[in-house]
């Protein structure tokens, strides 16, 4: 017979491997997976931050490209991987507040009680751009352009769950305006139509639409936050309205009870590599920022993002939050 006097002799051996494994990581391969497409401008972040942990920990670091259902699949995956900080998982916001709003059923998951916030890394801020020729040159004048437009004014974005397709219902809300929300199938036919002067604006993160910024093809007219290299674009709020833009961030996660010491023993290489100026400077010109901030700062982006949109669906799209 088993006895609770056998059992509880018996736990130090069963908790000892663990220890064991604790304190020789990392001592195998990582991998890190990321729900986004291969080639697009995200996924060249995971995988610079990638070759900066591998040459920090001294181990190699694979990338895993899991893209699907807006994200949820890659996300799912780590959520169902061992805990043993060998599986990172490096996703924007899209997967981890968006479509749980807008998809329960396939994301049916909560980042912050599966899985474990590691860092916020990176932004891409979003971008609110008009033709060069449009007859408003500010968002004030555009505001006032369309409260004044029989039907309003038609803005595009890179699909259906975008922050582009949020942040129209975010302006709509912050001024009171009308702007019909025109869902593309990717940034780029967005961007098309709007040179061909057949809606009136797109919202997009700063990397589709940069370039057309800088040679004067599009003009700028809000973004979501402050960033140096427009600083002459302002925020909604800097103009006095209550919303901002919905801009894209991204994070690095890992399944949820990995032992503490594993994750004290990452967090120094992640933070070095998301830090790395080398990594900024290739970084910048697809729109991407560097930004550091802990798994505390992450948890709570996450909580007050994710109440926010569900604040803006409406009653029918929330879930609890923790």
């Amino acid at each position: 017979m088993i006895t609770r006097r056998k059992i509880l002799g018996l736990a130090p051996l069963m908790v000892a491997p663990l220890i064991a494994r604790a304190s020789s990581y990392p001592s195998m391969p990582i991998n890190l997976v990321t729900p986004l497409a291969t080639g697009d401008a995200a996924d060249r972040a995971a995988r610079l931050m990638g070759m900066e942990l591998s040459k920090g920990l001294g181990i190699p670091v694979t990338i895993t490209n899991r893209p699907g259902a807006g994200g949820s699949l890659g996300t799912q995956s780590v959520i169902r991987a061992a805990n043993d900080g060998y599986t990172l998982l490096y996703a924007q916001n899209s997967a981890l507040t968006i479509r749980r709003v807008i998809d329960p059923q396939n994301a049916n998951y909560d980042p912050l009680t599966d899985l474990l916030p590691l860092a916020l890394t990176t932004r891409s801020p979003s971008v609110l751009v008009v033709h060069k020729d449009a007859p408003f040159k500010t968002i004030e004048e555009m505001v006032s352009h369309a409260k004044q437009s029989l039907n309003g004014l038609r803005v595009g974005n890179a699909g259906p769950g975008s922050v582009g397709e949020i942040s129209v219902l975010l302006m709509k809300e912050a001024t009171g305006a009308s702007f019909e929300s025109i869902n593309y199938k990717g940034a780029a036919p967005a961007v098309t139509d709007l040179l061909g002067r057949h809606i009136d604006a797109v919202i997009l993160a700063l990397g589709a639409v940069s370039s057309f910024i800088e040679e004067g093809t599009l003009r700028a007219l809000t973004i979501s936050s402050p960033l140096h290299a427009f600083r002459n674009v302002p925020t909604l709020r800097q103009l006095g309205y209550k919303a901002d833009l919905l801009g894209v961030w991204f994070g690095f996660f890992m399944p949820v009870g990995v032992p503490k010491n594993i994750v004290e023993s990452f967090l120094p290489a992640l933070e070095s590599a998301a830090r790395n100026p080398s990594v900024a400077a290739q970084l910048l010109p697809a729109g991407i920022v560097q930004e550091w901030g802990s798994g505390q700062a992450l948890s709570e982006e996450i909580s007050k993002e994710y109440r926010a949109i569900s604040n803006l669906l409406g009653p029918a799209s929330k879930k609890t939050v923790k």
